[in-house]
């Protein structure tokens, strides 16, 4: 959408975006030197001015498995209908066995690498059930583990892939839109090197703004003890309350690594961005990374040797928007803040200036969309939605907001046209008529228009029956 429309209201906020940094080893500053904790510590307390959304500490019974409210299991060697072997070219069998995947009893997980008698490898790849952790508008997201990568080194550990990582919320259940769906790369290891990895991947494959396949990455080693011989606390940080968005990557609460939103272009960082994400902890054995290292694994690599996992922890802190409720827990029929939307294209949110509005999404335009999961509609069917909306649009330029259910693809259930209200603040709530509607959907807000200003803000919207 065109920023200097003269029928836009202002400028749509500019999201600068990232000039590659080269993956090179030693890029950032060390780590400090710590005295290596317990190990089965537990997740710290959120520090002041931030607030825990999400905590694992793999408290259970040695040889269980994950806590399932939490994870879900990534098995077999890819996804299905996706690339094979994980599109990376590994060469394990990922499982749900407690042999590849299991607490130990005392605090931490195992992800354990196996090979059997003919020389086929298994591991583990887990996932988070939540696919929501972003930060919110104009605020900040931590997400952290405190790991020690398998215990292997030189040629014993040649194929040795761990990782702890994030993947872009529209990859689950397509497959196929990676790179430009976005991937945070907090930590990878291989083939037993004293060296941490961390990348952003975005855009188009092969190269393209963010040097697919390599990605916009750094690196560091691990100071006092190795990667292999302690725990470190494995960090990434993204930072929304800056002038320039930015992505910054720690090891033991030392910036090494550093992502920001003025290299790529703005349709490129948006893409990777504006959408929730979910946690990855796996092994691979194999692949295009340890490839770039020597190759493996082969007869000499040894198996059995896990990635330890002493916690995994999410934390927000401050902006003004409102963190989504967990998928299947909105209520229809309640008040629906359009700033807690789950996705968007095109958005941008900012504080209403009555005393009833709290905050809005605004420069609302043609082909622009808010996403919002789980909302729930129950056995007596919705036929009526209702918005508050404003517009300061010129006359002439007016649109439509329309409900679509579970795809933007699918055709409206209902919709209402809007034009100037008076002002881009100047608040009035429309209602619509809608066709019969039960069950939980996902409820996608979109907005067409047939010029291409901005016609529209959305403070809240609701249903009825």
């Amino acid at each position: 959408m065109s920023e200097t429309s003269g029928t836009s209201r202002r400028p749509r906020p500019f999201r600068r975006a990232l000039v590659a940094v080269a993956c090179t080893l030693g890029l950032a500053a060390a780590a400090a030197t710590a005295a290596t904790p317990a190990a089965n510590a537990s997740a710290p307390p959120p520090p002041s001015g931030w607030t825990q959304v999400f905590v694992d500490d793999f408290n259970g019974p040695a040889g269980s498995g994950v806590n399932t409210s939490n994870w879900q299991y990534a098995t077999g060697k890819g996804y299905p209908g996706g690339p094979a072997n994980w599109g990376t070219g590994e060469v394990e069998t990922m499982t749900s066995s407690t042999d590849n995947v299991s607490l130990d009893g005392n605090g931490n997980l195992r992800i354990t690498p196996r090979r059997d008698a003919a020389g086929n490898w298994t591991s583990g790849r887990i996932e988070t059930n939540r696919t929501d952790f972003q930060p919110p508008a104009g605020g900040k997201l931590r997400v952290e583990s405190r790991i020690q990568v398998p215990n292997v080194t030189g040629a014993a550990a040649k194929g040795y892939w761990p990782a702890f990582w994030m993947l872009g919320a529209p990859y689950r259940g397509n497959y196929w839109n990676w790179p430009s769906v976005g991937e945070l790369d907090i930590m990878e290891n291989t083939q037993g090197q004293n060296t941490v990895f961390a990348t952003m991947h975005c855009g188009t494959s092969p190269g393209g703004p963010c040097n697919e396949t390599s990605g916009i990455g750094g690196s560091t080693t691990c100071q006092g003890t190795t990667c292999q011989a302690g725990f470190h606390t494995y960090r990434m940080e993204w930072d929304r309350s800056t002038s320039v968005e930015e992505i910054r990557f720690y090891l033991d609460g030392v910036t090494f690594h550093t992502v920001r939103a003025n290299q790529v272009d703005a349709t490129t960082w948006r893409n990777a961005t504006d959408h929730g994400f979910f946690i990855i902890l796996n092994v691979a054995m194999g692949g295009g990374f340890p490839d770039a290292f020597g190759g493996g694994p082969d007869a000499g690599t040894q198996p059995g040797h896990p990635m330890v996992v002493d916690y995994v922890q999410v934390l927000s802190s401050g902006g003004g928007g409102t963190t989504p409720p967990p998928t299947g827990d909105r209520d229809a029929y309640g008040t629906i803040q359009a700033e807690s939307y789950d996705g968007q294209s095109g958005t941008m949110t900012e504080p209403t200036t009555d005393s009833g509005g709290g905050r809005n999404v605004g420069a609302l335009a043609n082909g622009d969309w808010l996403q919002f999961k789980g909302v729930n509609f129950g056995s007596t069917a919705a036929r009526q939605f209702s918005a508050r909306v404003a517009s300061g649009a010129a006359g002439g330029v007016s649109g439509l907001v329309e409900v679509r259910l579970d795809s933007r693809s699918n055709a409206p259930v209902g919709s209402f046209a809007v034009g100037n209200t008076g002002g881009w603040q100047s608040w009035r709530t429309v209602p619509a008529n809608i066709s019969a509607v039960t069950g939980t959907h996902d409820v996608y807000l979109t907005f067409s228009s047939g010029q291409p200003a901005d016609f529209v803000n959305v403070n809240w919207f609701t249903f009825g029956r």
